[in-house]
């Protein structure tokens, strides 16, 4: 099959490039569509402050009949490169038919655009910032996402081996049953800890009181996520753009802030109730009726995302997790969840895997940050 690689330089094919993966996994009951409204900030350089720092191309692949058959974006992140001290292109978007010619003719479209560089190497699938779905799912193929996270066929990661990549990092994600009630201990736990280290869990009783805690919050994820792969430094941009989509989606229940006498933040957790079915519902689209799924999904549901924590390394290991543990986990048992997801995060961060090991869980799926020098 001859293929056409062609850059996308219009609205209009950035449009096409959004909506490509729709029509490969159209029959697919797995797959997780993201809002194409969201997609078009995330991909626009007007849009996201990630171009700050970034810069980026996107490429469609056609066939003969001029066919869309592949899809693929290489970016530079240069405040992470700087940080690791190497010239690296990442690639994301990455989606295709059953053909490695396709493949071959994407990933070198990146290797042309990373020589052009100076890159030493390319990776991914990675995006702009953690915030972004990454990595290539190797494990969990008849498991539904969380709406972080990204679905693909099993031959991704068959053909992208073949090519010469090779592991980079493997994230995990975990698939937690909710017990009847929280164990006793964590309450007692919780008193003592308050006490000894005077922490207090912040009463959150409006979304615009978290937003007085918000930039602490943030501060002590840039500081506690620094060491973890493929991250950079959040601006106050980025900040400012996370707060207005993340926000009015927060339900305060789920929601623990760990202050110390300083009335600083020490500790968070978030977790929010899943949009997977509702984001299937709604095809990518808000309007006409995808907004109302979405606000059924966040009023009524069985499964909750655990979407982020942190605790600042000097409190670790003196039970602040159990703190936060204490606050979300009432809530989630109060609130009928059944189910709470883990989204991807580092096979070898066991600690917020420890969170989770007193309970019912399996680790269900498995994603893949490929590498390859150039």
């Amino acid at each position: 099959m001859k293929i056409t690689i062609k850059e996308i330089t219009s609205k209009n094919d950035l449009k096409k490039f959004i909506k490509f993966p729709n029509k490969l996994y159209e029959d697919n009951k797995f797959y997780v569509p993201p809002l194409i409204s969201a997609e078009l900030e995330t991909l626009s350089k007007d849009k996201n402050p990630a171009f700050d720092f970034c810069e980026a191309k996107y490429w469609l692949a056609y066939n003969e009949d001029n066919t869309i058959v592949g899809r693929i974006a290489g970016i530079i992140n240069h405040k992470y490169n700087k940080k690791v001290g190497k010239q690296l292109v990442r690639f994301g978007w990455l989606d295709f038919i059953e053909d490695i010619d396709v493949l071959k003719a994407l990933i070198q479209a990146v290797v042309k655009f990373a020589n052009e560089k100076g890159a030493v190497g390319i990776h991914g699938p990675l995006g702009f910032s953690d915030f972004d779905a990454s990595g290539i799912l190797i494990e969990g193929f008849d498991e539904i996402p969380t709406a972080y996270g990204k679905y693909n066929y099993p031959y991704y990661s068959q053909m992208i081996e073949q090519l010469g990549f090779e592991k980079e990092v493997d994230w995990v994600e975990f698939r937690v049953t909710v017990p009847d009630e929280i164990p006793v201990r964590y309450s007692q736990i919780t008193g003592s800890i308050a006490e000894k280290y005077k922490l207090q869990s912040v009463k959150l009783k409006s979304k615009k009181e978290i937003l007085k805690y918000a930039d602490g919050i943030f501060q002590l994820l840039n500081k506690e996520y620094e060491s973890i792969h493929g991250f950079s430094e959040l601006t106050p941009n980025q900040i400012d753009a996370l707060k207005k989509q993340f926000i009015p989606l927060l339900r305060l229940k789920f929601v623990s802030v760990v202050v110390n006498a300083e009335n600083k933040v020490v500790g968070f957790g978030i977790c929010l109730p899943s949009l997977s079915r509702a984001l299937q519902q709604a095809k990518g689209n808000l309007f006409p009726f995808g907004f109302l799924h979405i606000q059924k999904a966040l009023r009524v549901n069985e499964t909750i995302d655990s979407l982020l924590i942190a605790i600042h390394s000097d409190y670790r290991k003196k039970g602040v997790n159990s703190m936060i543990f204490n606050d979300v986990g009432n809530s989630i048992v109060s609130g009928g969840i059944k189910y709470i997801e883990t989204t991807r995060e580092l096979e070898h961060n066991l600690s917020t895997q420890n969170l989770w090991t007193k309970f019912e869980m399996r680790n269900h799926k498995r994603a893949r940050c490929y590498f390859k020098k150039i």
